[in-house]
C-alpha cells in the first residue's frame, strides 16, 4: 500500500513540475476527454482524464479502497479522484438528484470511495479547482451516496458512459478495468420546463399564438396541470392581439377537455375544427375519435371526405378503419376492398390488406 502511495505522489510531482516550468502545450499522458447527455432539458457532463491500466492491477492496488493519506497536500483521508489529473467534473444545468439525493444545479469535483471490490461512495464536492484528490476536504461536500460496484468486460481506459437513458434519468457509469460504478441522476423534467415555459411565455415568446400551443400541447402529453393547459391554449386562439384560431390549436383544446372530463366539450371543439380543416386535417380528427372511442363521430368525419372525394383510396381505408372499430365488419370490408380497387399508395394497400385479413375477408 505504501508503495503505491509513493507512485501516486511521484506521479503528481512530476505532472505539476512539467506545469509549473513550461508553458508549451505538450499532450498529457492520462488524456482528458468530455461526455454529455440530456434528460428533458437538462445537460448533463463529466470532464476527466482517462488512465488505462496497462497491465495494473486496479482495484484495490492503484486505486487503493478507503480514504488515504497519499502523503501530499492537505488531505489526510482522500478519496479516489475518478480519473487522473484535475478534478473530475461533473456539471448539471439544473437541479437533479444523485442516487435519491438532491444536488443543485452547477459544477461539482467527483470523487469516489472505492470501500472494498463491490462498495463504494460517490462524493460530490463543491471544490472544483483541487488537482486530483490530494486537498479533499469534507466540508466542502455537496453529496455522499453509496452505491455498488458491478462486474464487466475489460475496460482498457477509464471511460464514462451513459448506458440507461430514460425520459426523466440516467444512469452515469464509471468503467475501468473489470469493474464499473454506475450513480443514477434523476430530473424533475416536467417542473423545469414548465417552470421554463412560464417564464419565456412573458416575453417575446407570448407574442406567437404557436408558442401557446405548443407549450399547452407538452403540459397535455406529459401530464402538467390541465387548467394551466387551458389557460394557455385559450391565449393562443383568442382574446389577445396575437391570438390566431388554428385547427392544431382546436385540437389541442379538444384533447384538454376530453382528458378534463368534459366530453360535450371535446366534441363541440374538434367540431369547429373540422369545419376550418382541409382533408388530411379532417382524417386526423377521424382518427382521434376513434381513440377516443367515439365511433359514430369519426365515421362522420371520415365521410366528409369520402363525398367529397370518393375516389381516394386513403378516405375509404379510413372509412373502413372506423367502421370496423364499431364492430361493423361488413361495412368495413366494403370500404377496405373499395380502397384496393383505387389503386392505393403502399402504405395503405398494406393496411387494408392486413384488415381484410383480419377479418378473414382475404
Amino acid at each position: 500500500m505504501r508503495r503505491t502511495i509513493t507512485s501516486f505522489v511521484m506521479c503528481f510531482l512530476l505532472s505539476i513540475s512539467f506545469t509549473a516550468t513550461a508553458q508549451l502545450n505538450t499532450p498529457q499522458r492520462s488524456q482528458m476527454a468530455s461526455i454529455m447527455q440530456r434528460v428533458g432539458t437538462t445537460d448533463i457532463t463529466i470532464t476527466y482524464s482517462r488512465p488505462s491500466v496497462n497491465n495494473r492491477e486496479v482495484w484495490g492496488k492503484l486505486v487503493p479502497f478507503g480514504m488515504n493519506n497519499f502523503g501530499f497536500g492537505t488531505s489526510k483521508a482522500a478519496p479516489w479522484r475518478a480519473g487522473a489529473n484535475e478534478n473530475t467534473l461533473v456539471t448539471f444545468t439544473h437541479n437533479v438528484n444523485v442516487e435519491g439525493k438532491p444536488v443543485e444545479a452547477g459544477t461539482y469535483g467527483l470523487h469516489i470511495n472505492v470501500k472494498d471490490e463491490n462498495n463504494a461512495t460517490i462524493i460530490l464536492s463543491k471544490d472544483t479547482e483541487a488537482w486530483g484528490s490530494y486537498f479533499y476536504d469534507p466540508e466542502n461536500d455537496a453529496l455522499r451516496a453509496d452505491v455498488k460496484l458491478i462486474d464487466i468486460d475489460h475496460t482498457e481506459l477509464l471511460t464514462f458512459s451513459f448506458d440507461e437513458v430514460k425520459s426523466t434519468s440516467a444512469t452515469a457509469a464509471l468503467k475501468w478495468e473489470k469493474k464499473a460504478i454506475p450513480f443514477t441522476i434523476e430530473v424533475d423534467v416536467l417542473n423545469i420546463v414548465t417552470e421554463d415555459l412560464r417564464a419565456k411565455l412573458t416575453g417575446q415568446n407570448a407574442f406567437i399564438s404557436q408558442h401557446w400551443e405548443q407549450a399547452a400541447n407538452y403540459l397535455l402529453n406529459n401530464g402538467g396541470d390541465l387548467d394551466e393547459a387551458l389557460s394557455w391554449i385559450n391565449k393562443g386562439l383568442e382574446g389577445q392581439f396575437f391570438s390566431q384560431k388554428t385547427f392544431n390549436g382546436l385540437v389541442i383544446k379538444a384533447n384538454i377537455l376530453n382528458k378534463k372530463g368534459d366530453k360535450d366539450g371535446f366534441i363541440s371543439t374538434m367540431d369547429e375544427a373540422v369545419a376550418m380543416a382541409n382533408a388530411n386535417q379532417i382524417n386526423r380528427a377521424g382518427y382521434a375519435m376513434i381513440n377516443a372511442e367515439n365511433f359514430e363521430k369519426a365515421i362522420e368525419y371520415f365521410n366528409i371526405n369520402t363525398k367529397n372525394d370518393p375516389e381516394n383510396a386513403n378516405w375509404q381505408n379510413s372509412l373502413g378503419a372506423a367502421y370496423k372499430s364499431k364492430g361493423d365488419n361488413k361495412t368495413a370490408i366494403k370500404h377496405f376492398k373499395k380502397s384496393l380497387k383505387l389503386n392505393p399508395a403502399a402504405r395503405v394497400k398494406a393496411n387494408s390488406e392486413k384488415n381484410l385479413k383480419d377479418l378473414g375477408a382475404l
